[in-house]
């Protein structure tokens, strides 16, 4: 079961910590596409009901018009949305917040980069058309392009399939794109890459990777799901997560394979 709690937030538009990004927005804490490898876990901590992540929402319902007080004290700046949680999760669909504040940010000049695992972005075309075409970008992370394997670890967010389609109707109505591959799930994405980078290199302006990074207490998860979802691979991953310099032994090899893929496919990657 799920929890949606409505909150009042001091601010909005923080300061980013992320090379790049000057500003980040999060209209939510906490994110019901709990996704078990997810590494924004520690926000929990932020929270005052103790529940575990995944299971709430916080709805920062005041957040529209903090922001509107913001932006008329901040220099325009290049902000994400979102660093740790997904703007547009479920209850996006009931409360707008992402919507009123791209209407904001996009008034005030502000550009703005996108990742989410949502195609509830498709809603929105009408704003994100607002922005000029350097202004905005929109971005949706991927770790297989097999639906069964991201309900297993995505359980909550839409199936990678939608996501697929979404990314291509964005990017035919002109609309910056770009893919990020993360977390590379030890041997599950590696099976499905070629037919990712098949179906998004027509759609996508560059795509980047990440490794699966076990930290925030989201091994607990990982290893549960693994074992009921694909427990041939138990050991596997054991061995390149938890054993000494099995990590980089593995993702060297998956980040050399996953560079001469997209070379093969003439696709633009950024690390």
């Amino acid at each position: 079961m799920s929890e949606i709690h409505e909150i009042a937030c001091k601010s909005l538009l923080n300061k980013s910590g992320i090379p790049g990004f000057v500003y980040t927005v999060n209209p939510y804490t906490g994110c019901l596409h709990a996704c078990v490898y997810c590494y924004a876990r520690f926000m929990a901590r932020h929270t005052r009901h103790g529940l575990p992540w995944g299971t709430f929402c916080d709805v920062k319902a005041n957040a529209v018009q903090i922001l509107e007080k913001e932006l008329r004290k901040r220099p325009a700046g290049l902000t994400s949305l979102s660093t740790v949680t997904d703007p547009y999760q479920g209850p996006e669909r009931k409360y707008g917040l992402t919507r009123e504040i791209l209407i904001r940010l996009s008034g005030a000049g502000f550009p703005v980069s996108i990742l989410t695992k949502s195609d509830l972005v498709l809603r929105d075309l009408d704003v994100l058309k607002r922005f000029p075409v350097a202004g905005l970008e929109v971005g949706f992370s991927f770790n297989t392009a097999d639906d069964a394997v991201s309900r297993c670890f995505e359980p909550g967010a839409p199936p990678a399939s939608r996501r697929i389609q979404a990314l291509k109707r964005l990017h035919a109505e002109g609309i910056s794109t770009w893919v990020f591959i993360a977390p590379a799930l030890p041997v599950l994405t590696e099976r499905t890459l070629p037919a990712l980078l098949d179906e998004i290199r027509d759609s996508a302006d560059r795509v980047c990777a990440d490794a699966l990074n076990i930290k925030c207490g989201n091994w607990r998860g990982i290893s549960s799901t693994v074992q009921g979802s694909h427990p041939s691979l138990k050991a596997e991953w054991e061995e390149i997560l938890l054993s000494e310099n099995g990590k980089d032994r593995y993702y060297g090899r998956f980040f050399s394979r996953f560079r001469t893929l997209c070379e093969e496919r003439r696709i633009t990657t950024d690390f």
